[in-house]
């Protein structure tokens, strides 16, 4: 059984003002392209379907295009809502599409909490293939949904996943939204994903394979837990990412293959352009580096420059930010970085490196540092 694992859409996203839709509409039109050439039994999309809880007239429709376009592929769509989705409005018509082989996650309620650890099942020449499908999870939604007590995010997991009472003879997939313990975030999630929103990955072992979303750099979490990472760049903490569609080739139980397709021909890239001394250049200077790319620019002028944004802009349509490197931009860096690396050391760490700078590079001696040790201790009595 062949698999697509996508994820982390966004439709309808704006950076700087800027809309991407176009960008998404390129990049879903090559997805097609590579559905209809590869024909995978299903498309399995990890949720982050929209950007916004309620999404604009434009990301809809676009989507509604995206699944048409499956669907006369030929091939079966397994969705599940992200927490930028309203799991409500992506499931709405959801009973009406299982006729035509979309499945999405039923909103998960006590009500129909059973119904929600219902699994998918598709077939091939190896037998059965489980598909689990849940939305984005909170341990506060899986308390109102089981009616007990849930203390964390991994026990909230975990405790869906022991309701589901998995065969582990078969093949079973998971398509999720959650933090995996060990996934690698950028600036696009860092936002919506904390610490404390870690889920262990061991709770996923009744899995062969574990499709999520949430992370946008493609990777791999264990040996049966992936990220397929966003199909387009959201910030330029993702300037060096290698964007793909995720293929999973399910064969016998405890077989399988991961592949890649590169997603290297977006409408437009994301870089940073090193600008140089921006107020001394000739026209003829800053347009030979001219590009219709998503643009971070960077200018080493000592001096402000005034309306730069709107001059870069002539050069570069599509910027989205801009900043200085310059004597007074690093002296603030150092200092930002000198002052987090004394908030990560002890007071007594502290005053040896103050005094190994002042007696240019000579340590404390065991007295002295008896000495000093005695003064914090005594301080931090009273």
């Amino acid at each position: 059984m062949k698999l697509f694992h996508l994820s982390d859409l966004h439709l309808g996203k704006r950076v700087s003002e800027i809309s991407l839709i176009d960008d998404q509409k390129h990049i879903l039109a090559f997805i097609l392209e590579k559905v209809c050439e590869e024909k995978p039994d299903a498309v399995m999309i990890a949720g982050d379907v929209y950007d916004r809880v309620v999404p604009s007239e434009e990301a809809v429709m676009l989507f509604n295009d995206f699944l048409c376009g499956l669907v006369d592929a030929g091939t079966t769509v397994l969705i599940t809502s992200g927490n930028h989705d309203s799991a409500e409005r992506l499931s709405f018509g959801s009973k009406l599409m299982r006729r035509e082989n979309v499945y999405i996650s039923a909103n998960f309620r006590k009500e129909n909490y059973k119904e929600c650890l219902k699994p998918i099942m598709l077939q091939d020449d190896f037998g059965d293939v489980y598909f689990y499908i849940l939305p984005f999870l909170t341990p506060g939604i899986v308390k109102n949904a089981r009616g007990c007590e849930i203390s964390n995010w991994t026990d909230a997991m975990g405790a869906v996943i022991k309701d589901m009472n998995i065969d582990t003879s078969a093949r079973n997939v998971f398509i999720g939204h959650q933090f995996v313990q060990g996934g690698v975030i950028c600036e696009s999630e860092s936002a919506f994903v904390g610490e404390a929103e870690r889920v262990d990955p061991s709770v996923f072992a009744p899995f062969d394979y574990v499709a999520l979303g949430h992370l946008h750099g493609p990777q791999n979490i264990a040996d049966n837990i992936r990220y397929c990472g966003s199909p387009l760049k959201y910030s330029f903490s993702e300037e060096k990412h290698k964007k793909s569609i995720t293929v999973l080739e399910l064969k016998e139980k405890g077989n399988k293959v991961i592949t890649e397709i590169p997603l290297n021909k977006p409408l437009h890239d994301w870089r940073t352009v090193n600008i140089g001394n921006f107020g001394s250049q000739t026209y003829e200077q800053t347009n030979a580096i001219r590009s219709d790319d998503y643009i971070c620019a960077v200018l080493t002028d000592e001096d402000y420059i005034v309306d730069a944004m709107n001059k870069l802009r002539e050069f570069f349509p599509h910027i989205m930010k801009m900043r200085y490197d310059n004597a007074q931009t690093r002296k603030r860096d150092n200092v930002s970085q000198i002052i987090n690396n004394v908030k990560e050391l002890t007071p007594m760490e502290v005053f040896e490196n103050f005094y190994k700078n002042r007696r240019n590079g000579q340590e404390l001696t065991e007295e002295q540092r008896a000495i000093v040790k005695e003064i914090f201790e005594s301080e931090e009595e009273e």
